[in-house]
């Protein structure tokens, strides 16, 4: 079993930079893990997505160039660095993590079994 814990969450002013951590425990090898975001209000939705085996990413065409997830050399914990942040930013942040490799699109919430708890992203003006 995976368990995953977020943090680096914060209020930060529209146009600075965060960098959010998913601290990853258990076997990951050939894992999908991925950042999800919620505001009250709104879907659940997929941000930037990472195979742990071959480095491979995907984003959202949302936060494409604004944000930059990464791993580190273990594959222990996931990054994503986040710039020019907007208020429309403002949610909470998820990780996620699916302990299968599956094809097509890797940001869909349905496809993940196991989630962090998130931490707080605020975007002020």
């Amino acid at each position: 079993q995976v368990q995953l814990m977020e943090s680096g969450g914060g209020s930060v002013q529209t146009g600075g930079s965060l960098r959010l951590s998913c601290t990853v425990t258990g076997y990951i090898n050939d894992r999908i893990v991925a950042w999800f975001r919620q505001a009250p209000g709104n879907e659940r939705e997929g941000l930037a997505a990472i195979s742990t085996h071959i480095g491979k990413k995907e984003y959202a065409d949302s936060v494409k160039g604004r944000f930059t997830i990464s791993q580190d050399n273990d594959k222990t914990t996931i990054y994503v660095e986040m710039t020019n942040l907007k208020p429309g930013d403002t949610a909470m942040y998820y990780c996620a993590a699916s302990r299968i490799f599956f094809t097509g699109s890797w940001l869909s919430q349905t496809a993940y079994e196991y989630w962090g708890q998130g931490t707080q992203v605020t975007v002020s003006s």
